[in-house]
């Protein structure tokens, strides 16, 4: 049987909705000690953890979720590997495929991310690269669902860097069917690749996908406004730079007030109060990003479950 590898978003396919199904059943079986945390489906799979960029949520929800379905985990850091000394990712992927039942892979390059994956004969989960986040869009997608009951139809507007989540988002609305509205400044937009393929599926599930550099216009009536941070990991030299060009860019109260009465706020964290949002919007009660946190742990237990149980 070919095996599954989830490298970005468009991964999980028409199967989309189901893992959501699946990831908010694992939190409510978790809340009543039930289910799988009794049954411990993952008892002897091995999932080694390769990450080449620092982590709190993607590093501890993983090892946390693997520990509660009963299966081992194992942080490889990539400094300690012989990764670190020149051994191609070829080659670690071959080795490595005879040992463990799954990878998951924090990389710099999603080059590198595709070459670990052709080359391993165990499933592969990317947990960040320079072009998708997908294994936090799938908890943000869960989050949207836990609130409003559905995603087809749902507002979002993302304002900031047109980065790594900014693409993944791109493309999981566009899988739910969810009405997508990215604004960043010019020169920061998302990929024109990504944009392409995220209008194409949009056309199949009957929504709008738009990128736009008017943060006020993006939000108007919006059910959903997200930011993430305006200066990612490796790029702390453009900071100055950057922090200029998105002034216009912060999600504060003013800009919450132009979207809908019931619009939730999401942040992949880590946040920094001030720049990218403000405080009394981060901590405010609209705010939903430590349920968006929460949720990472059980949209990873439902996607190892699709990846590894027979």
């Amino acid at each position: 049987m070919q095996k599954k590898d989830f490298i970005s978003i468009t991964d999980a396919g028409r199967g989309l909705n189901s893992l959501i199904t699946g990831a908010l059943r694992l939190k409510k079986e978790l809340n009543e000690g039930s289910g799988h945390v009794r049954s411990r489906p993952l008892k002897g799979k091995n999932i080694g953890l390769i990450f080449e960029k620092s982590s709190t949520r993607t590093r501890v929800s993983f090892e946390v979720g693997i520990n509660q379905l009963g299966g081992n985990s194992m942080y490889l850091n990539s400094r300690d590997l012989q990764m670190g000394r020149g051994e191609t990712i070829a080659d670690t992927a071959r080795v490595l495929s005879r040992y463990l039942d799954c990878l998951v892979y924090r990389a710099f390059d999603n080059r590198a991310v595709k070459e670990l994956a052709s080359n391993a004969s165990i499933p592969v989960i990317n947990a960040l690269d320079d072009l998708e986040h997908p294994c936090q869009i799938l908890a943000d997608l869960m989050t949207i669902r836990e609130k409003f009951g559905r995603l087809k139809g749902i507002r979002m507007a993302y304002v900031g860097d047109g980065n790594n989540v900014c693409h993944s988002l791109m493309l999981g609305a566009a899988m739910a069917g969810m009405n997508f509205t990215a604004a960043t400044p010019p020169g920061y937009a998302p990929s024109e690749n990504i944009g392409q393929m995220a209008a194409s599926i949009s056309l199949d599930s009957g929504c709008t996908i738009q990128s736009i550099d008017d943060p006020e216009l993006a939000v108007r009536k919006a059910d959903v406004i997200y930011t993430d941070v305006w200066v990612s990991m490796g790029q702390e030299s453009e900071r100055e730079e950057k922090e200029r060009a998105f002034s216009r860019y912060q999600v504060n109260t003013h800009l919450l007030s132009l979207a809908a009465k019931r619009a939730i706020v999401m942040h992949c964290l880590p946040a920094h109060r001030g720049l990218e949002i403000t405080g009394d919007v981060l901590d405010g009660p609209q705010s939903v990003v430590f349920d968006q946190a929460e949720n990472r742990l059980h949209a990873q237990k439902a996607l190892l479950l699709r990846l590894l149980k027979k």
